[in-house]
């Protein structure tokens, strides 16, 4: 077996990377979920960052610190790229260690709990505009017919993503009483994560990569 060149080893260091992100964003809410189910019983918690209450508190964190540092080393296609990253990263980590407010918060605890919701406001936009915006670029070489395909699915997680966070906002809003027994929001917070998930597992070829990529067609992709 031919030792890889550098290019090789830089192209497909960035793909592992893309590909841990997206491990991560798509296990999330199964493993808080499932997790507490099983370490600490009882029901469901009214949305992801709750489950800083819980016993899973470890993973919430480390899985959002993680999430984070990966974004800060994260380096794309141009400058933006590289600002989205850091941006997107510091949020992560702030979604992190600044833990919404639990239901009978002191006045401290109240603005750590405004911190993680611009926070995470941040978090969540960031990425939308990762997915409908920078992943869609394309380099002069043209798209490929994979490439076209993957556009389309980062299109339609961004879009998901914005459609989840406005869903939020109504609940809270105009139907938070009603609809609390199913836990509106933990679901919609799961879906617009996993979306994040699949767009970068996308962006790492994990899904619909191409068929026989090349150093030089990979690396210039936005």
């Amino acid at each position: 077996m031919s030792a890889r060149s550098p290019e090789d080893t830089l192209v497909h260091s960035y793909l592992y990377l893309r590909r841990a992100i997206g491990v991560i964003g798509t296990a999330l809410p199964a493993v808080l979920i499932i997790g507490k189910l099983i370490v600490d019983g009882g029901g469901l918690q009214d949305s992801i960052s709750s489950y800083f209450w819980t016993d899973m508190r470890g993973v919430f964190v480390g899985s959002m610190c993680a999430v984070g540092a990966f974004l800060l080393s994260y380096r794309g296609y141009d400058v933006i790229d590289d600002i989205a990253g850091n941006v997107a990263g510091v949020a992560a980590i702030g979604v992190g260690l600044f833990p919404t407010a639990p239901d009978h918060p002191s006045s401290t605890a109240q603005v750590i709990g405004v911190l993680h919701l611009v926070f995470a406001a941040i978090f969540f936009l960031t990425i939308a505009f990762f997915a409908i915006v920078l992943f869609r670029r394309t380099s002069e070489m043209g798209p490929t017919e994979r490439k076209l395909q993957r556009n389309r699915l980062y299109l339609t997680c961004g879009i998901v993503i914005i459609a989840c966070l406005l869903a939020i906002a109504a609940v809270h809003q105009f139907f938070d009483a009603a609809l609390a027994p199913v836990h509106p929001e933990l679901w919609l917070e799961s879906i617009a994560v996993m979306s994040f998930g699949v767009a970068w597992l996308t962006k790492g070829e994990a899904i619909l990569g191409d068929v026989f990529p090349t150093p030089a067609v990979v690396s210039t992709e936005a």
